[in-house]
């Protein structure tokens, strides 16, 4: 069993304290950061607290402080207590060096592929999300509205609404105590999870025209080009939903989704059932995530990408349909 850490304990005398998490943030990664540091200006006022993290989509703007994010990395600060939520320090990018030279290093997250590489690791593959686990280290005594909503936030998003494979009784306990803090979370869940706006929709529309079933209709593809991006004005955050939609489709047990961030490399998402573990596949290729749900940055053509996670994709299945 993992060791709970006790987050105040460990802040205790800290006079400056940094939370950092992975690049291109989802509403887990922001919604545990928030939450955190939500928890932390409360409880520790004397502190100073630092959220490192690119910009996060605009539906997130709900989070009371999200605009006190840093997204620069410009600052020569050392930090007392580091955390880095939702990833291993490696996937943080510029933040990394806050972590380095901290004093004290904390790592919370959910992710199979994240060894622990802080002072003080919370992993717990099992849980839904980072959300849940930052739940799991707060005193619910000190809790208040904004940090569950917070909180709220990222596990929605997480768990696809409840849906995915991940959700657990546990889940679904702590979802019920945290709306009982009162905010609106029907409104929430439509405005930061279903809503698109006109833009996402026609980029959605492009990919799911453009995708393409093969391995006899197991596994379907497709793809968005930085000049199609450049069309259509979108950003990657835009592109947030499309992998799962094309998990959707009938028949099919791997999805992959992928946009060009440069000539000849593409971000690569993957989504699955029961059938493909995509998380080995992911980290074959130096990426992670969760056995339906991970990711991965490979370089090539497109038939390139795809040839070589197919080799991988397919040896799954041909394992899964042996007598």
């Amino acid at each position: 069993m993992v060791k709970m850490i006790n987050i105040l304990e460990e802040c205790k005398n800290a006079k400056a304290i940094g939370i950092g998490s992975h690049l291109r943030p989802d509403g887990d990664c922001v919604g545990a950061c928030m939450g955190l540091y939500l928890y932390l200006q409360k409880e520790l006022p004397e502190a100073e607290i630092d959220v490192f993290m690119e910009q996060p989509a605009e539906i997130f703007s709900c989070i009371e402080g999200v605009e006190r994010i840093r997204t620069d990395f410009q600052s020569q600060k050392e930090y007392d207590v580091f955390f880095v939520l939702d990833c291993e320090k490696e996937r943080t990018g510029e933040a990394e060096r806050f972590f380095d030279k901290a004093a004290k290093t904390i790592n919370i997250d959910h992710h199979v592929s994240n060894k622990g590489s802080a002072d003080l690791n919370y992993i717990v593959p099992t849980a839904s999300s980072t959300c849940e686990l930052v739940y799991d280290l707060l005193d619910k005594e000190k809790m208040n509205e904004a940090i569950a909503k917070a909180i709220y936030i990222g596990m929605i998003h997480d768990t696809g609404i409840f849906q995915y494979s991940n959700t657990s009784p546990k889940t679904l306990q702590i979802a019920a105590e945290l709306i009982s803090y009162g905010f609106d979370f029907s409104k929430l869940i439509e405005e930061t999870f279903y809503q698109k706006t006109y833009v996402q929709n026609q980029i959605l529309g492009r990919a799911l025209l453009e995708s393409i079933l093969f391995m006899d209709g197991h596994c379907i593809v497709s793809s968005v080009d930085k000049k199609t991006m450049d069309f259509y004005h979108v950003k990657p955050t835009d592109l947030d939903g499309i992998v799962n939609q094309l998990r959707n489709t009938t028949g099919v047990d791997c999805a992959i989704f992928m946009y060009e961030t440069a000539s000849l490399q593409y971000k690569v998402s993957l989504r699955s059932n029961e059938k493909v573990n995509v998380a080995k596949v992911a980290e074959y290729f130096g990426g992670g995530g969760h056995v339906r749900a991970a990711g991965c940055i490979l370089s090539g053509t497109f038939h390139d990408v795809i040839n070589n996670l197919s080799l991988h994709i397919e040896e799954q299945l041909k394992q899964e349909n042996e007598p």
